[in-house]
């Protein structure tokens, strides 16, 4: 295993810098054209204050947008990963709080989110496995980038050797 990793690590890098960095720019880009209704979304969780809550919906899209860009051009790719992941693993205990506490919300990944139909109960807690499982796995393509930053087409790995000279 170690060798394949040795072998293929710069395009597995590169796919987990564009991966992520996609998923956070076109969630960030979705949420950042309605931030009202961003707000709303996080509000809906009931974990922060009403206000607070508001502030952290109209601030995310950005943060994520930013961390995308950094991981999309390869520039501060260690932190951006684990700014991403950070985001991600914080998704995942938000929708387990809210599956645990019997919420149905849309979870306003990628825009729209709040309280949803009682009736649409069961299609709600399947999502939620869905969306655990996918921001999980996200998760672990910015852990990979925290240990495995340097890859293809990474703009920071060239301005390092630069550096050096």
């Amino acid at each position: 295993m170690k060798k394949l990793n040795n072998k293929f690590q710069p395009f597995i890098t590169l796919i987990c810098r564009l991966l992520l960095g996609a998923v956070l720019i076109s969630a960030g880009g979705l949420k950042a054209l309605k931030p009202s209704v961003s707000a709303g979304a996080v509000a809906a969780y009931k974990i922060l204050p009403t206000n607070l809550a508001h502030l952290v919906g109209y601030a995310l899209p950005w943060l994520e947008i930013a961390v995308g860009v950094l991981l999309l051009i390869g520039l501060s790719a260690r932190f951006a990963a684990v700014i991403g992941a950070g985001v991600m693993l914080i998704f995942v205990a938000a929708i387990i709080s809210v599956w645990a506490r019997g919420i149905l919300i849309d979870c306003g990944c990628f825009g729209g989110g709040g309280a949803v139909d009682p009736t649409k109960a069961a299609q709600v807690h399947h999502a939620y496995l869905l969306e655990i499982l996918r921001d999980l796995g996200l998760a672990l393509t910015g852990i990979y980038l925290y240990f495995f930053p340097y890859g293809r087409l990474s703009i920071e790995k060239p301005l390092a050797i630069i550096e050096e000279q």
